[in-house]
């Protein structure tokens, strides 16, 4: 069954939203925050852009540690969630229900980063405009971080067609399915939870790593360098997961 080009803006709601936050625990959150300050080269009250930022769990890390953070996302339930957890932020935290390939705010970031392996939702177009929209928002010097899981020399050699999964007593099952053509992965999946079955649908472009290269570099972004992890060992074959940093010039 064919993917809805569109299918993220109805995904991101209910128990889509309880997996990620079972996955997502306090320990990883730090963690990820520690990586973006060193990749990103953050200074004392710096700038930076989290997009799409989910329910605001890193930027409220950051800000806790000074940073001044804006957040954008296109769910509404993820920018409610954001809005409550960062409350009592201090410098407060500015959040935005927006598209991410329209971002306005020229050249105001000294930083922006995309976790969560949320790159690639768009499609060809639409990814090459959220790269460039991020490029807009950047100072020159500033430093861009996408982690995903998704591009090919991950994901391709680990995946499987119908893995099962128990996170916190949520069971889903992904159903693969790899189209070589579009360089697309699309994946079905069945939630099993207080015996409640729910289904849904994702699709993800593949990139290479050499064509992410491809797109940051025409986008204005130089000194890319690829990370398998937190730990930052290099980018390999294989690999779990790909952190890439980019320059904007």
């Amino acid at each position: 069954m064919p993917v809805p080009p569109d299918w993220y803006k109805t995904f991101f709601t209910g128990v889509a939203l309880d997996l990620w936050r079972a996955v997502a625990s306090p320990e990883m959150t730090k963690a990820e925050a520690d990586f973006i300050e060193q990749a990103c080269q953050l200074t004392s009250g710096a700038r930076v852009l989290d997009v799409p930022c989910g329910n605001g769990r890193l930027s409220v890390e950051l800000a806790r540690r000074g940073y001044r953070l804006t957040g954008v996302d296109i769910a509404p339930e993820n920018i409610a969630e954001a809005r409550t957890l960062g409350a009592q932020a201090a410098p407060p935290i500015d959040f935005h229900q927006d598209d991410m390939r329209q971002l306005p705010w020229p050249r105001q970031f000294d930083a922006a980063f995309c976790m969560g392996n949320s790159f690639g939702y768009l499609e060809d177009p639409g990814d090459a405009a959220f790269v460039n929209s991020v490029a807009g928002c950047l100072k020159s010097g500033g430093h861009f971080l996408i982690d995903t899981g998704a591009v090919a020399e991950a994901i391709l050699p680990n995946l499987k067609d119908r893995p099962w999964y128990d996170v916190g007593g949520l069971l889903f099952l992904i159903e693969n399915q790899y189209d070589q053509v579009r360089g697309q992965l699309d994946s079905h999946l069945t939630f099993v939870r207080d015996g409640k079955v729910e289904k849904r649908s994702i699709s993800q472009r593949v990139y290479t790593f050499r064509e992410l290269v491809l797109l940051l570099t025409a986008a204005g972004f130089d000194q890319i360098e690829g990370f398998s992890g937190l730990d930052r060992k290099p980018f390999r074959l294989g690999a779990q997961r790909l952190l890439l940093t980019a320059r904007k010039t």
